[in-house]
């Protein structure tokens, strides 16, 4: 019967996926994915960046939500640009749905004086979704005495179990010294259509992303002019919107090199959805985070919460005397 019972929240999930009109997944340390959040934080930095980063979400679940990306931007000082280039896998379900995308990003930065620095982003992005029909499971298939799965009689399933569409997204940051940044963020512009069905209004929804963070130097007193052994406070915000779905994340990180511990709450509106813990380490340039999701919704804690561990290595492949200044937008690491 836990079987059963697994097999049946998985095909719920996939089930609640359709209904929402392909939501996008979710991580909990945003910044430690800055291509994924934001298209202008494309070469965001001096140098290049190498991320990685892995997300099990209610992993009690029989792996319900498993994410996958690997990213590399890098800063063209010359052209006050940057580029970037992402690859995703999103297993729902326990693989009945996955999702691979592969994304490039632009980005342009502007100084419109000493203190503020605006990035302008742009992303297109090619996906393809795969269905595995026989991993779903439904009602009339499950023998309500014995538990026994059955083969389906009243589903079909669709014509072509792959689709694939092009995706355009854009972004734009400004920030103002080391002191504080605010960043807006509008994916899916072009709306593409993602049903296996002939359904013209599966649409995948835009998204709708702003985000800002402040940092408060604790061994100083103020704002930014962060040392290497200072103390720093960094509260932050991110709020998200996809058609009806709106999610709200409030939290801060602390950092004391080379370390950095931080708590976030979020918040569906609808429901309080989980609350996140994060510890993450910089050891010569690199960068490695563990987080856990903490569920306090209505899932509880069987469904596993969710874990997610990222790393990160910044590196020059250019020598300093040869290439022009472009300020780092200071948002966090993680």
């Amino acid at each position: 019967m836990i079987r059963v019972f697994r097999l049946f929240i998985i095909t719920f999930f996939i089930a609640s996926y359709a209904s929402l009109q392909a939501q996008d997944p979710e991580f909990s340390q945003f910044y430690a994915n800055p291509l994924y959040l934001n298209p202008a934080m494309a070469g965001s930095t001096e140098c290049g960046r190498l991320g990685l980063n892995y997300r099990n979400q209610y992993p009690s679940l029989s792996n319900a939500y498993v994410t996958y990306n690997l990213s590399y931007d890098q800063s063209l000082p010359g052209i006050n640009s940057g580029f970037g280039l992402l690859v995703m896998s999103d297993a729902q379900g326990d693989g009945a749905l996955v999702r691979n995308s592969v994304s490039a990003f632009y980005s342009y930065k502007l100084q419109v004086s000493e203190p503020i620095l605006l990035s302008f982003g742009i992303k297109a992005g090619y996906y393809q979704e795969n269905l595995n029909w026989n991993k779903f499971v439904f009602a009339d298939q499950i023998n309500p005495t014995t538990g026994n799965v059955n083969p389906t009689s009243s589903e079909t399933p669709p014509n072509s179990t792959s689709i694939a569409v092009v995706d355009f997204s854009a972004g734009l940051i400004m920030s103002y010294h080391d002191q504080f940044f605010i960043g807006v963020a509008a994916d899916h512009l072009n709306q593409p259509n993602l049903s296996f069905y002939d359904d013209s209004d599966s649409k995948w929804p835009m998204k709708i992303s702003a985000h800002g963070g402040v940092m408060i130097n604790a061994t100083q007193g103020g704002l930014g002019n962060a040392g290497g052994d200072d103390i720093l406070i960094q509260p932050n915000v991110l709020y998200m919107q996809q058609e009806e779905f709106h999610q709200l994340n409030v939290g801060l990180y602390v950092n004391k090199y080379p370390f950095v511990v931080g708590g976030w709450f979020r918040h569906n509106f609808e429901n309080p959805d989980a609350a996140v813990a994060l510890i993450g380490l910089t050891f010569n340039n690199i960068r490695i985070g563990y987080s856990y999701d903490f569920t306090v919704s209505e899932m509880g804690g069987k469904a596993g919460g969710a874990h997610e561990v990222s790393f990160a290595w910044d590196f020059c492949v250019y020598k300093e005397s040869a290439r022009r200044h472009i300020r780092a937008i200071n948002s966090p690491t993680f």
